[in-house]
């Protein structure tokens, strides 16, 4: 006889498990070793089971020749089996996800795989022998790994687990169905015991890591109580949990963790129980609560391996700058110690810090009598000295802070530099496997997802030419920003690393029969497809500035320097796309982190010194996103308008970013932030925003949206009506002076902008009621830009003026008569001027609704020239 069984107070995991391996071992009988969770009893009554389960009284336990066990391998856990996994002559085969210990049954087959759950290793031994799954056997073997994995959340999770959930979804496994079998609701007892650990929660710092335990009473024990675990975990966004359980003659431990230092398996298996490193439970015999927790934090402190912390590794006596330091003294107080970075220091508490990269840059610019405090990054983090090495790692590479100062009652005790931290890691490296692999983000799944199959093939086949050519290529910027904001953007930037881009761009427009537009002075190329459509190629480079607000000089560099001269952290990630590599996310700067806290920020101190425009875009960004500006690149920017340092930025470059500006949907709010931020007077001292502005603007956007439903032959060009919207309060002479500081040319561009006054005048003359047919509206408003009578139509307060405009966009602005000058003609009128005026006059009465049909017209015309000849006649009677 064969029998399939499992652990104690079975699960779902267990349940799951159990079911995939009769799938294994057709003729094995499936019984439970004992108890089940609550859950999994309820689930079990609302169900058709797919197979039958014995009752254990039911087996003889002397017929037994093999034992199958799966989600367990210990004698002890599996009831009256344990003492039959003993004897010898029983084969056992043994199915678990669990970690060895010294406990273990050993069996003749051993398939052991530190998965998220038992049944997801049953499940890919399925796939692989391509056994069938009806969909009611998936969905069970599908909560089972749910349960595990918490829904594939947990950090115990692995690939293999989503691997094996996408098998079982491909067999029919119905997630509904899942959800239904795995809710648990509490019942008002579990409420309570939740309610009484939530009260009872300690928190112990373990090397630098918090601990938390929560104590509770409970007549009778049920496995049901470590659902509660995760639910704490989740109310009190905890990484670390222990809970005790007392029921009177024994305490319960169950153990949960997401951190990876603490490896809660060990912990229990120290106090006699077992389990994950990130799931586990025990329990402790023959003691109090009191005793029970001694017990537990004497194994938890033996279990975590203490850490160095920042007085071990830290710099001191620190060097430090007053605020009022100039610096260029700073920067010779650096050279003379050795030193890149030093706190700025006032009276003993840390103010900011300034770097030597920041130093060398601003002396460049002129800047050396400038105080120190005005350059110095003042969103900083800090340690203590008994902070831990992780979390100084975490501040210092994660955030990208090139010295971190030591606080001791809140005065600079010490420093930890970079330089700290990699002596620490050469000593990690020693200790540490050298094949250990690196996490890598790969993004080709959503690439396919997002991203049209022919722009994959662009890209694929770009990766392509590149390594062909020994050149390594990715995809930057706000493409690859947007792909993992899934927002639309098929704006492509590719970066050529190890050689020249123009080169690159060259051979890969050749392959494709692409034209190609070279700019030698920057070394980048734009690739024009037979479309139309345009990709835009750069050489990595290096780029500074010989001024503020200057355009840059370029300077052949690697991609992690390339990605650094960008605007601002969130538009630092690159994509490879050689082959073998394609998709792999590049990350230098903690760009994921800045999008994942939805936050703005900038790379370096004088990015806004260097390029203004970066302040427009920053405000731009954030309404556009909904991304908050960081404290620190906000003091930069309040820092770069105290400076005035936007005087020197060329009108061209500050129209690109206002046409940018105002062709987003957020025009609004960010014209709005640039007003709060002081930057909306840098365009034109007398640019005024208050609310009634900012509902005149609105309203001109969305008459400019009424217009382009319309699907007329005018297009508008949306960013002039609304820079109209915002010159609003420019006179004439204003705005004939903002046209020319901001280099506005193109002759329809000028044409909208010359004829706001005539618009202003057809508004006026409008307002005054004097206007009364058809044929002076249309006489009044014909020669307007329909971007000015958009602006019209918006500026109007009087409904009539509102009703005439629009029937003139609408309705007027398109009439055309039913004849043309050739019928006129044919109907015996001779050539010249006469013809001339007889279209003028059916033009003026098709307006007015005189003439409705072309016989109407006809009608006129004969009329007319009757008219006409006896006039003639007349004159020529008189003068006889």
């Amino acid at each position: 006889m064969e029998v399939i069984t499992s652990h104690t107070n079975a699960d779902f995991d267990t349940f799951a498990s159990m079911i995939a391996a009769k799938k294994l071992y057709p003729r094995a009988r499936l019984v439970f070793s004992g108890s089940l969770e609550k859950s999994l009893k309820n689930a079990l009554e609302t169900i058709s089971l797919p197979y039958k389960f014995d009752r254990i009284k039911e087996i003889k336990l002397d017929q037994v020749k093999r034992l199958i066990l799966v989600d367990v391998r210990q004698a002890g856990r599996i009831g009256p089996f344990g003492e039959l996994a003993k004897k010898p002559g029983i084969d056992i085969h043994i199915y678990d996800h669990h970690p060895s210990t010294e406990e273990d049954i050993q069996g003749s087959l051993e398939v052991i795989k530190p998965y998220g759950s038992s049944t997801t290793v049953l499940t890919l031994i399925l796939k692989e022998r391509a056994i069938p799954l009806t969909p009611e056997e998936a969905t069970i073997l599908m909560a089972g790994i749910y349960e595990d994995t918490g829904s594939l959340t947990y950090p115990s999770t692995t690939a293999s687990d989503y691997e094996a959930a996408s098998f079982l979804l491909s067999n029919g496994a119905d997630l509904p169905a899942v959800s239904a079998l795995l809710r648990k609701e509490l019942t008002p007892e579990e409420v309570a015991l939740l309610n009484e650990f939530l009260q009872s929660e300690t928190t112990y710092t373990v090397s630098g890591l918090d601990i938390v335990v929560a104590e509770g009473y409970l007549e009778k024990y049920t496995g049901d109580i470590s659902t509660l675990a995760h639910k704490i975990m989740d109310i009190e966004s905890m990484s670390c949990l222990f809970m005790l359980v007392d029921t009177e003659d024994r305490v319960h431990v169950i153990a949960r963790s997401r951190a990876p230092r603490v490896d809660v398996g060990k912990v229990a298996r120290a106090v006699g129980g077992g389990g994950h490193s990130t799931a586990a439970s025990a329990t402790i015999k023959g003691a109090t609560l009191i005793e029970a927790k001694e017990i537990l934090l004497s194994a938890i402190r033996k279990s975590i391996v203490p850490e160095r912390a920042a007085k071990d590794i830290m710099s001191f006596p620190p060097i430090t700058l007053p605020p009022q330091t100039r610096l260029n003294e700073a920067i010779e107080l650096m050279r003379r110690y050795g030193i890149n970075a030093a706190p700025v220091v006032r009276n003993g508490s840390v103010s900011g810090v300034i770097t030597r990269q920041v130093l060398d840059k601003a002396v460049y610019h002129g800047l050396g009598s400038a105080p120190v405090e005005d350059y110095m990054t003042t969103e900083i983090e800090t340690v203590t000295a008994d902070t831990s090495v992780d979390e100084i790692r975490e501040k210092v590479v994660g955030h990208g802070q090139r010295l971190l100062p030591v606080l001791k009652d809140k005065k600079v005790a010490g420093v930890i530099t970079r330089t700290d931290l990699l002596k620490l890691l050469q000593e990690e490296l020693r200790e540490a496997s050298k094949d250990k692999a690196l996490k890598v983000r790969h993004l080709s799944k959503l690439i396919q997802e997002r991203l049209p199959a022919w722009a994959v093939e662009i890209l694929k086949d770009a990766g392509g030419v590149a390594e062909a050519s020994g050149l390594k290529a990715y995809a930057v910027g706000g493409f690859v920003r947007d792909l993992i904001l899934r927002r639309e953007n098929l704006d492509i930037d590719i970066v050529i690393e190890g050689g020249d881009g123009i080169a690159f761009a060259t051979d890969f427009a050749g392959k494709r029969g692409l034209r190609v537009k070279t700019h030698h002075r920057f070394r980048t190329a734009v690739l024009i497809f037979p479309d139309g459509f345009k990709i835009d190629v750069a050489t990595a480079r290096l780029e500074y500035y010989e001024k503020p607000a200057a355009l840059p000089t370029v300077e052949q560099s690697s991609l992690k320097l390339d990605l650094y001269r960008r605007d601002f952290i969130i538009n630092t990630l690159a994509i490879a796309l050689c082959p073998g590599k394609f998709g792999e996310l590049i990350d230098f700067f903690g760009a994921q982190k800045d999008i994942k806290e939805k936050t703005i920020r900038v790379l370096h101190n004088l990015s806004f010194v260097e390029d203004p425009t970066r302040a427009l875009r920053a405000a731009r960004f954030a309404e556009k996103f909904d991304f908050k500006i960081s404290k620190h690149t906000l003091h930069l920017i309040k820092n770069a308008v105290k400076l005035d340092v936007f005087k020197e930025l060329s009108g061209a470059r500050l129209l690109e970013e206002l046409k940018n500006i105002l062709k987003e949907e957020t025009a609004a709010k960010c014209i709005k932030r640039l007003h709060e931020l002081g930057l909306l007077k840098l365009i034109h001292g007398s640019i005024t925003w208050d609310l009634n502005r900012e509902i005149f603007f609105e309203r001109t956007r969305e008459t400019l949206i009424w217009h382009e439903l319309l699907y007329t032959k005018d297009k508008a060009e949306g960013w002039l009506v609304l820079l109209l919207a915002l010159t609003d309060p420019l006179t004439e002479e204003d705005l004939k002076g903002l046209v020319k500081r901001l280099m506005i040319s193109g002759k329809k561009k000028i044409s909208v902008l010359d004829s706001r006054g005539a618009g202003i005048k057809a508004l006026n003359m409008l307002n005054s009621g004097l206007v009364k047919k058809n044929s002076s509206l249309y006489s009044l408003l014909d020669e307007l830009p329909i971007e000015v009578i958009i602006y019209l139509l918006a500026k109007a307060q009087r409904e009539h003026v509102k009703r005439s405009l629009s029937n003139y966009i609408t309705k007027l602005k398109y009439t055309e008569t039913a004849l043309k000058g050739a019928d006129v003609k044919k109907m015996g009128v001779e050539e010249g001027p006469v013809i001339g005026e007889i279209l003028r006059e059916l033009f003026n009465r098709r307006l007015d609704g005189e003439l409705l049909a072309r016989e109407d017209e006809e009608r006129f015309v004969r009329d007319y020239v009757s008219t006409k000849k006896r006039q003639k006649d007349r004159r020529a009677a008189k003068k006889n």
